[in-house]
């Protein structure tokens, strides 16, 4: 009897704009991708085994069951589940404090769960803690580096403690700082480099021992705007091109729509959202919601305060001194703000209807702000991952 061949697919993100586009092909082939958006060229290896059209926990690189952590009487973690597919990125936002670092810490096997269960390679946390060490790498928030010996001592100091055999850990050390175009400072003392140059050898540093998973807690965190493109870049790159499923936390909205294929949003310890970007979006842009950016020349609090009153807005947000954003809920919200803004005396320059972001999910969801929105505006200045699209109408 002729044997059939099944199709399997894998989802390609070009590491040059983010753009996800389905790959379709035989199991194990080699196929050669062009991004449809910007042309860039990458190759994408498809999976053994057919894609079925229901995932099995065979192919979760991570499953979390009523997973809690309590400190005291504070519960930092509250009966989360969710499941991580292999070769996924998938995102943990929330501000400071939501239990994003809480959960990597149990799922790195650093904090024992109070409540609940969690496998990592299919390996129980608790349980096989030194069996999930073996598959897993970690970036934390702070850099886990010695300043006094050089980008080559660190990485070979971490490889031994895996015990790598030296002629492998030389051979994967050069691969590393190759793939980061670190090979010239190689030599050099981590104490000279810059902190996106310490941050580059701290993400290879976690990849030394070629986890299946990588944990990326906060990574961009206090880089410079240049920095941050560079390890952003790195991270859609080791993804496509190892293969390798990552979990990363950020507060930072923008980062966690270019680099996730899923995410969820936790706050208060709990998840309230958990979908692609585009999907959680949807949560925003339905038929009768609508975001409104509008420009006020006299804007004054009791203006602010008669919009947040009207029924048929479901949020306002003060961007600065003469800019408001609402969202509202209705056919007819659009004219009932301007008329509601010019009895209360508003000169209005320009009101915007523009796309939904992740900060306004959050906002629709919680009711309130991401504390954190001024660090990630400072990430967010321009560029092809700068301000969303908007379609802007002067107001007569």
């Amino acid at each position: 009897m002729p044997t059939t061949t099944q199709a399997t697919t894998k989802k390609f993100k070009c590491p040059t704009c983010g753009t996800v586009e389905t790959v379709t092909g035989a199991p194990g082939e080699h196929i050669i991708v062009i991004c449809p958006s910007c042309q860039t060229r990458g190759k994408a290896i498809l999976p053994h085994t057919a894609t079925h059209a229901h995932h099995k926990h065979g192919d979760a690189a991570i499953i979390l069951t009523h997973l809690k952590k309590k400190f005291g009487d504070f519960t930092a973690v509250d009966d989360v589940s969710f499941t991580v597919m292999k070769g996924e990125i998938f995102g943990l936002l929330g501000p400071n404090g939501a239990g994003k670092s809480t959960i990597i810490r149990m799922l790195c096997t650093l904090s024992r769960p109070t409540a609940g269960s969690a496998t990592v390679a299919g390996y129980d946390i608790v349980s096989q803690d030194s069996k999930v060490r073996q598959h897993i790498g970690l970036v934390s928030e702070k850099m886990i580096m010695y300043d006094d010996l050089t980008a080559r001592e660190n990485l070979a100091l971490f490889g031994r403690l895996y015990n790598i055999p030296e002629p492998e850990l030389k051979q994967r050390i050069n691969t590393l700082l190759n793939f980061v175009r670190m090979e010239k400072w190689a030599d050099a003392r981590i104490d000279t480099f810059s902190t996106g140059m310490k941050q580059r050898i701290n993400v290879i540093r976690a990849l030394v021992n070629q986890p299946e998973i990588l944990y990326l807690d906060e990574p961009t965190l206090g880089l410079d705007p240049q920095s941050t493109s560079d390890i952003r870049g790195l991270i859609r790159q080791i993804n496509t091109e190892q293969g390798t499923t990552i979990i990363l936390t950020t507060h930072m909205m923008t980062e966690a729509d270019m680099l996730c294929d899923r995410l969820a949003i936790i706050d208060k310890g709990n998840i309230v959202a958990l979908d692609t970007p585009a999907g959680l979006k949807k949560l925003v842009s339905g038929t009768e919601n609508t975001v409104l950016e509008i420009e006020i020349q006299n804007l004054t609090t009791p203006m602010i305060t008669a919009v947040k009153t009207s029924p048929a807005v479901k949020s306002v947000t003060q961007e600065d001194e003469t800019h408001i954003k609402v969202q509202v809920l209705g056919p007819n919200a659009f004219d009932t703000i301007i008329d509601l803004l010019r009895k209360h005396g508003a000169k209005i320059a320009l009101v915007r209807n523009i796309e939904p972001t992740l900060e306004d999910v959050f906002l629709h969801l919680t009711g309130r702000q991401v504390r954190e929105k001024l660090s990630e505006n400072n990430h967010s200045t321009g560029g092809p991952h700068g301000r969303r699209r908007r379609r802007a109408a002067r107001v007569r």
